[in-house]
């Protein structure tokens, strides 16, 4: 049961008893939405004042390795979109899941957009290196965005340069895994979620995400890892992991093909650093943190020696709930700057091909 919205606080917004603050977030998403049909008219040239009519002018830009952390329109056009405007012609943007939702991380102030899917082109000329195919090309993505009085303050945009690197027939790490392919979106294919979404559902979403958090993977007091995954997953989860690493399916394979090659690697100097944003809306949500974990690479893990000190993680994870438990999970990894740390520069390996 909703009280009614206090002096002072907007009308679109209800506070419920749980201390949880819903809205349809129409607004926010219109803004977003805005932005991307501008960004899609746009020309390596116009990007940049593109970008400045819909963002704020300190707007707040995070991106991966190379492009790292911007300030401003020009930045971020000169950082991003005009490099990925020159390489790719007639770029789309394919879209699997758009949600809005207030961010659990500072206690459900601030709205959020979030946008996954792929960045669709003819890879016609040279990014960071990796060779053009003069084919269609797909840059798997996921954007976060934050909304104020109709401006985007801040953004997280990451996306999976290594597996653009395989589609250009460049292998820079060793056997995944798992298997990567173009990661499809939702199986239900509800993620698009231009209308407003019933609040009880993104808060089932959220609280089955954070019983997934607070549920230790390793074993613990008896309970092996199979069991202990299975109160937060459905037995046949499906884990869309990045290029380097792979997707994997079903509880048992997920243990076999990625959480023990990641553990018996990665024990080392383990620390979580926390999230910068955290929300759901309807059947989805997520987070992403700046870094999310920081470790040591014991040896052996995406081919890498043992690593000379702890290393960050920048991670971005959505998901797909399915009645209360977690059935799809999306993940992207800064695995560039993660190898960067440790002294392995994969792009600049890319840099140092040569066709003659």
């Amino acid at each position: 049961m909703q009280a009614h919205a206090g002096a002072g606080t907007p009308a679109y917004i209800a506070i419920n008893r749980t201390g949880f603050a819903v809205t349809d977030f129409q607004a926010e998403k219109q803004v977003v939405r805005q932005l991307h049909a501008a960004i899609a008219g746009a020309t390596p040239d116009t990007i940049a004042d593109v970008l400045a009519q819909h963002v704020s002018p300190d707007w707040h830009w995070r991106g991966m390795h190379p492009f790292h952390e911007q300030r401003g329109s020009e930045a971020v056009a000169a950082s991003f979109w005009r490099p990925l405007l020159t390489a790719f012609t007639r770029v789309q943007r394919r879209a699997d899941i758009f949600m809005a939702g207030l961010n659990e991380m500072d206690g459900f102030k601030s709205r959020w957009v979030v946008q996954m899917g792929h960045m669709m082109g003819l890879f016609d000329r040279p990014l960071l290196g990796i060779l053009p195919t003069g084919r269609i090309a797909m840059l798997r993505f996921v954007e976060f965005n934050r909304v104020e009085n109709g401006r985007i303050t801040e953004t997280a945009l990451f996306c999976d340069l290594l597996h653009l690197m395989m589609q250009a027939g460049q292998w820079p790490l060793p056997p995944q895994t798992g298997a990567h392919l173009v990661q499809p979106g939702p199986m239900t294919h509800t993620g698009l979620m231009y209308d407003a979404q019933p609040p009880e559902r993104g808060k089932a979403t959220l609280a089955a995400i954070n019983a997934m958090l607070d549920n230790p993977y390793t074993s613990v007091d008896g309970v092996d890892e199979e069991t202990r995954l299975r109160r937060a997953w459905h037995d046949d989860m499906i884990w869309w992991g990045p290029a380097g690493i792979g997707a994997t399916y079903t509880i048992p394979r997920y243990i076999k093909q990625h959480c023990e090659p990641f553990d018996d690697a990665l024990h080392e100097g383990y620390r979580f650093n926390g999230h910068l944003c955290r929300m759901a809306e309807g059947d989805f949500g997520g987070f992403f943190g700046w870094a999310n974990l920081t470790l040591q690479n014991a040896g052996g893990y995406l081919g890498m020696t043992a690593g000379p000190g702890p290393a960050d993680m920048r991670v971005v994870d959505l998901y797909r709930a399915q009645d209360g438990k977690l059935a799809e999970n999306w993940i992207f990894i800064d695995i560039l700057h993660f190898l960067n740390m440790q002294g392995l520069d994969v792009l600049g390996r890319m840099q140092s091909i040569r066709v003659y």
